[in-house]
């Protein structure tokens, strides 16, 4: 009950924080008015017309604060990555509109793995017992999956975020009950979403120009991530396979010695 109290008060302090940066804006000629911003404060996009509508605001407002609008957005993708909540592609299509195609996808790459970092934290000091008490089958599914490419753990993780049909944030949850090191955690979220974050932060620097986001979700991005995801597989199928092999030929090694000892 102690982990589960101390992460609701964090994700309450975190809710605040977010709220009073999205509400108590510094003032400037283009959101100087609650009639400027349809009423209300800023918001997280759930379609595609929403999305729209935030760029413009912000994008406006960013004339005259860019360094607010950074914080803010900086703030915005930490929460929703570091408590695994869905709708992170709208933020990495926002960057694109927002701070280029080139700029935004180093931002939404350092923030995915920084936010993600963040939930692996959360996880395994408040969520350990929740994440294997709600998911028990999933959990010893994917801690299989890991002790048996603990030799490749790197490649094995940096398919897992390659392939398209990963869930991402159930990952980020179950990595400290599966002993991932965080550094190998790190690294594999950093290298391993680039695509997706590049797919996305490049259909936002032309939003302006979109009618749908079917492009984005489409079977050809799919596949592409899939074709990708493969290659990644390559070098620890053959570290495992060398591995292995190794192991093999120790072991007749270690046999002929001890045949050898025996006949003298």
């Amino acid at each position: 009950m102690r982990p589960l109290v101390g992460l609701l008060l964090v994700f309450i302090g975190c809710t605040f924080a977010l709220y009073l940066l999205s509400t108590q804006l510094p003032r400037g000629r283009t959101l100087g008015s609650d009639q400027e911003t349809g009423g209300r404060s800023l918001w997280f996009p759930s379609d595609l017309a929403e999305l729209r509508e935030l760029s413009e605001v912000l994008r406006e407002y960013r004339k005259e604060h860019q360094a607010y609008v950074f914080l803010l957005f900086c703030s915005a993708y930490l929460y929703k990555q570091g408590f695994a909540i869905p709708g992170s592609s709208f933020l990495n299509i926002l960057a694109g509109a927002l701070f280029g195609p080139w700029l935004g996808l180093l931002l939404c790459c350092v923030l995915t793995s920084v936010g993600a970092t963040c939930c692996y934290l959360l996880s395994s000091i408040f969520g350990k017992q929740l994440v294997a008490s709600y998911f028990p089958d999933k959990v010893s599914l994917l801690q299989r999956k890991v002790e048996e490419n603990r030799n490749s753990l790197f490649f094995f993780l940096l398919f897992l975020r390659l392939f398209p049909m990963t869930p991402n944030w159930f990952l980020n949850l179950s990595a400290p009950i599966l002993n991932i090191p965080i550094v190998h955690f790190f690294f594999s979220v950093l290298i391993g979403l680039i695509p997706y974050n590049f797919i996305c932060v490049q259909t936002g620097s032309i939003l302006s120009t979109l009618t749908s986001l079917d492009a984005l979700f489409s079977w050809e991005t799919v596949f592409k991530l899939l074709a990708i995801a493969l290659v990644a597989l390559v070098p620890g199928t053959l570290i495992k396979k060398f591995s292995q092999k190794d192991l093999h030929l120790n072991e007749i090694s270690n046999t002929n010695h001890l045949n050898s000892r025996k006949d003298t």
